[in-house]
């Protein structure tokens, strides 16, 4: 049997930004919940199993999407912060026999449900090709300005060398559970699992990402993402399969 291709889904946060009763990854875009169109985009780009870390007080939102889910699915329970659920995901990988002899993880965010296959095909890729820590990024569009330590005063920053981190990001399973391990041994806390890993001494690799994998964060973006859903297949997607850059501490 060849070996399993685990994607790692956060769904286990309250989604207090986006406001109402629902959780964010059970809201719709064309008639399916985020998660599951989430789970559909990782296995067409070459997930074979899920490991979806779910709320224990919101989970019921969400076990009716995951049982018609394209690959097999393990629910595991999420705890006080992103980082804990990971954890608790990564655990659930290791504790499953057939799950544990993966090569490759991608750890995804459950609120990006239109990142295209080719994005997790170029990650899962990257991998397997000896990179340990993946991401996908885009460029910045908008200018940017630093605040000062007078918050009157800003200053422009170059955006041509800055890049917005996306999901899935892509690891072997050991260099990620190393990194998140000793993470919660430290006591230290990072906004994504690369720069978890980066603290480790892995150097990040950078892969062309999508503005279709845009995070539904607040209720306009799920009014863009249903606009873009109409178009997404009259939009040239990007292979993404050139490396943009290494980035191995501040390199």
């Amino acid at each position: 049997m060849p070996e399993p291709v685990v994607a790692l889904v956060v769904a286990a946060g309250l989604g207090l930004r986006y406001g109402g009763s629902t959780p964010k990854p059970a809201l719709r875009l064309t008639g399916k919940a985020l998660i599951g169109l989430s789970i559909e985009a990782l296995a067409a780009g070459g997930c074979t199993d899920a490991v979806v870390v779910l709320n224990p007080d919101t989970a019921h939102h969400l076990t009716a999407e995951l049982a018609v889910s394209p690959i097999p699915v393990t629910i595991a329970m999420g705890g006080s912060s992103r980082q804990e659920s990971v954890r608790n995901g990564l655990d659930a990988i290791r504790s499953d026999e057939h799950l544990a002899s993966t090569e490759v993880v991608l750890i995804h965010d459950a609120v990006r449900p239109m990142v295209p296959a080719s994005v997790v095909a170029d990650v899962i890729a990257a991998v397997a090709g000896g990179a340990k820590a993946v991401t996908p990024v885009v460029t910045l569009a908008d200018s940017v300005r630093m605040i000062g330590d007078d918050p009157a005063t800003s200053a422009v920053v170059d955006r041509s060398r800055l890049r917005a981190i996306q999901t899935p990001q892509g690891f072997p399973l050991d260099v990620i559970c190393e990194a998140h391990a000793a993470a919660a041994e430290s006591e230290t806390s990072f906004t994504d699992d690369v720069s978890c890993a980066e603290a480790l001494g892995h150097p990040v690799t950078l892969i062309e990402g999508s503005r279709l994998a845009m995070k539904i964060t607040e209720p306009t973006d799920l009014t863009v993402a249903n606009a873009l859903w109409k178009i997404r297949n009259t939009i040239g997607h990007h292979s993404g399969r050139r490396l943009l850059r290494h980035v191995h501490h501040g390199e």
